[in-house]
């Protein structure tokens, strides 16, 4: 059921379906004919133009067969028309009457073939195309698309842009000479690679925005349901990506803090919130100057954690960036639990007495003891971790940061007593404090002690016009302070009272998750850094790649449940090793056939085939014979032998 675009009237678009069972056994259905809509039409009328245009089609090449007309003229001309869209579009095998059949030998097609004729032509990439397209066939996202009213031009528009930026992430421009010259996906989702353009795919890329909260809704529901996700803990962060160029007049890209350290470039900000699957259940595209800790409440409010019947209260894992006392209160008043490390070092806590020191190992078999503790300030359950191999690392890097410190002291120190060196009380000042801010970790436990020259003394070498001129630079580190005393150690808070010091630390770990989506998302979906200078396109462009990140984890989640663990840059390059490929031969009747099937999977293509249970190929073969042309004489020379009247 759809709208028909010429009347306004919702009503059914009717298509010509063929049964049949495949080589597996399993019945399969595919289009023969898109009808359109028949509004024109009763119910009788169509049960008649079926069952006549089955009957001709099953006695297409029995001459001594006469297919019965209807008494209905208007059933008849749509018998002869789809009948002849089935000829033309070569949906069924019609013979040549006037050349005799060659019957095929034990179903086997022999020919005798000049081997010095054949050809390989139009080799294609097909492997990773038609994985992804299975994929998307579970997400059954051509089904929501056919939903919002979307023509199976533009359907198969989408899933072909889709496809690509899974397999061959570029610009848009580069994505279209791909498809063009490279790919089969055409081949697989039906669409016209002779319209592919640049401009066709910005455009698919917009409309496929403009439904992004219901089809991210869609997909949500459709991934729990697939693969039986309850959403019991959800994990929240924010990374961002920055832009070349300018962006002068862009409402989103705005100068932040750039966690890939581009301070010279504007940023925008992606938040999402995600299961511990890997499956997105909300996102948000947020201005580039956006603080983590400002962005939680939108998406707890939006948040879709009820995509499965589960009564149980949901989860929030965040990091401690966010984990402010008020995003923490908000949390619990909107019916969910948080866990998050505490923005700061417990200084006054107690150990509970009843508490029991739990040793757990990293997937470095490295040991990490747990121990609950309590604090004065509130009653929410901490969780002191101490892991000797993150002391021994902060170890190290304390003592860097401390020889860099004190190796930059003495250089502003020697100074004083260079010619021409800094000596000026403010600017020695503004050198010390600009260190201070490199290394804030480190100055803390440092004291240091500016002396300048005494102002009865008025030598000129003392002092440069009327400014004082420091005479010496001392710094020495505080007593009784260990810095490296609390290396190693952080703590966990959550408002969960019931759950023993394991399942909390494993509960914890699962935010790795959303830090391992972000890398595919930025590296293996080339998400950053971003050209396009609009905003429009800007946020179109990621929501493409959110998508095609649906399609990534719902490959690589069922791959890893069946123990094969590769990155997506290796799934691509596995499946890349399966092509689609064109042979042409010319045979003892020199005709010429063309043969079009794809290549056998390798080993490994059928082990990740057999892993996702996916098809192998998405056709068996096709073939195609081209006659040899009849010898015309010239029409002068008829025209000599013809005899005169």
């Amino acid at each position: 059921m759809r709208t028909n675009p010429q009347t306004g009237i919702y009503s059914g678009y009717y298509r010509l379906v063929e049964s049949y069972r495949s080589e597996t056994g399993r019945v399969c259905h595919r289009t023969m004919v898109n009808a359109g809509f028949l509004d024109d039409l009763s119910a009788d009328q169509l049960n008649a133009i079926q069952k006549l245009l089955t009957e001709k089609v099953k006695h297409c090449n029995d001459p001594l067969f006469s297919c019965t007309a209807a008494e209905d003229s208007t059933v008849n001309e749509y018998v002869n028309r789809f009948y002849n869209h089935l000829v033309s579009e070569k949906k069924i095998d019609v013979f040549d009457a006037k050349k005799p059949l060659k019957k095929p030998k034990n179903g086997k097609d022999i020919q005798k073939i000049d081997v010095n004729s054949i050809k390989n032509k139009d080799v294609r990439e097909i492997g990773s195309e038609w994985m992804c397209y299975q994929a998307l066939e579970q997400l059954r996202f051509d089904k929501f698309l056919e939903k919002q009213g979307w023509s199976n031009k533009d359907i198969n528009l989408a899933k072909t842009h889709l496809i690509s930026r899974a397999v061959y992430p570029a610009s848009e421009y580069t994505t279209s000479k791909w498809i063009k010259e490279n790919s089969s996906v055409c081949e697989i989702t039906g669409t016209d690679i002779t319209k592919i353009t640049k401009d066709q795919l910005y455009r698919i890329s917009n409309k496929l925005f403009s439904v992004k909260e219901a089809l991210e809704n869609h997909l949500s529901h459709r991934t729990n349901e697939l693969f039986d996700i309850q959403d019991k803990i959800v994990l929240y962060d924010l990374t961002n990506t920055y832009f070349e160029g300018r962006k002068e007049n862009s409402c989103l890209a705005k100068f932040g803090r750039s966690k890939e350290k581009r301070s010279d470039a504007k940023l925008v900000v992606l938040a999402m919130v995600i299961n511990v699957e890997g499956f997105i259940k909300y996102s948000s595209i947020l201005e580039g100057n956006m603080a983590d800790s400002k962005t939680l409440e939108g998406m707890i409010n939006n948040l879709r954690v009820k995509t499965s019947e589960s009564s149980k209260k949901a989860l929030v894992v965040i990091d401690a960036g966010i984990a402010t006392e008020d995003n923490l209160k908000m949390i619990t008043s909107k019916g969910y639990d948080y866990l998050c490390v505490n923005r700061v070092n417990l200084t006054k806590y107690s150990i509970d007495s009843e508490a029991k020191t739990v040793s757990v190992y990293d997937n470095k078999k490295r040991k990490i003891e747990l121990c609950k503790v309590k604090n004065e300030k509130n009653n929410d359950y901490y969780l002191k971790v101490e892991s000797q191999a993150k002391k021994l690392k902060e170890r190290s890097m304390n003592e860097q940061f401390q020889y860099r410190f004190e190796e930059g002291l003495q250089k502003i120190s020697d100074s004083l007593s260079k010619k021409g060196g800094v000596k000026k009380t403010d600017k020695v000042h503004q050198r010390i404090g600009r260190l201070k801010q490199k290394y804030p970790s480190i100055q803390k436990y440092y004291n240091i002690k500016v002396e300048e020259f005494e102002d009865s003394q008025n030598s000129k070498t003392k002092k440069v016009g009327q400014q004082a001129i420091v005479k010496s630079i001392k710094w020495n580190v505080k007593e009784n302070i260990d810095i490296n005393a609390r290396n190693g150690v952080y703590f966990l808070r959550t408002s969960l009272m019931e759950q023993n010091e394991e399942v909390l630390w494993h509960f914890y770990n699962t935010i790795r998750e959303i830090e391992a989506s972000f890398r595919v998302l930025k590296t293996d979906l080339d998400l950053r850094p971003i050209y396009h200078k609009s905003d429009s396109a800007t946020m179109a462009h990621l929501h493409l790649g959110l998508l095609a990140y649906w399609v990534v984890n719902t490959i690589r989640f069922q791959l890893k449940s069946k123990g094969v663990n590769h990155g997506w840059k290796e799934i691509v390059r596995t499946m890349n090793t399966q092509k689609a490929v064109t042979t042409v031969a010319q045979n003892i009747d020199e005709e010429i056939i063309s043969i079009r099937r794809c290549s056998e999977p390798t080993p490994k293509v059928k082990q990740l085939y057999d892993a996702l249970n996916y098809r192998y190929a998405p056709f068996t073969i096709k073939k195609s014979v081209v006659h040899k042309p009849e010898i015309k004489k010239p029409e002068s020379l008829a025209r000599q032998e013809s005899p005169p009247v």
